[in-house]
C-alpha cells in the first residue's frame, strides 16, 4: 500500500510541511476556511453531505469569482490574477 506521500507526489501535490509552531505558510488558507465557517456554516444545519458539499460549491464560486477585495485593488481574486497575466 502506498503512503499519503506517494500518492500526493504522484498527483504532483506539494505538501507544506514548515518548522513546527511556524504556521506562515498555511495562513491564506486558514483565513479563508475561517471564513466559509463563518459565513456558511455556523449557525446553519444542514440535511444532508451533499447540501453542504454544494452550499461549500456556491461559496468557493462566490469567493474566486464575485467577492472583491480591498488588497487585490477592489477586484476578485480571478480578476486580479487575470489582470496580472494581461500586464506581464
Amino acid at each position: 500500500m502506498k503512503t499519503y506521500g506517494d500518492k500526493l507526489k504522484k498527483r504532483r501535490i506539494f505538501q507544506s510541511m514548515s518548522r513546527k509552531g511556524n504556521c506562515l505558510d498555511n495562513s491564506h488558507i486558514e483565513n479563508f476556511f475561517g471564513l466559509l465557517k463563518q459565513e456558511i456554516f455556523h449557525g446553519e444545519i444542514y440535511r444532508s453531505f451533499d447540501e453542504l458539499k454544494m452550499k461549500i460549491d456556491q461559496y468557493i464560486d462566490y469567493y474566486n469569482n464575485k467577492r472583491i477585495k480591498q488588497k487585490l485593488n477592489w477586484l476578485s481574486p480571478i480578476q486580479f490574477c487575470e489582470a496580472a497575466q494581461r500586464a506581464v
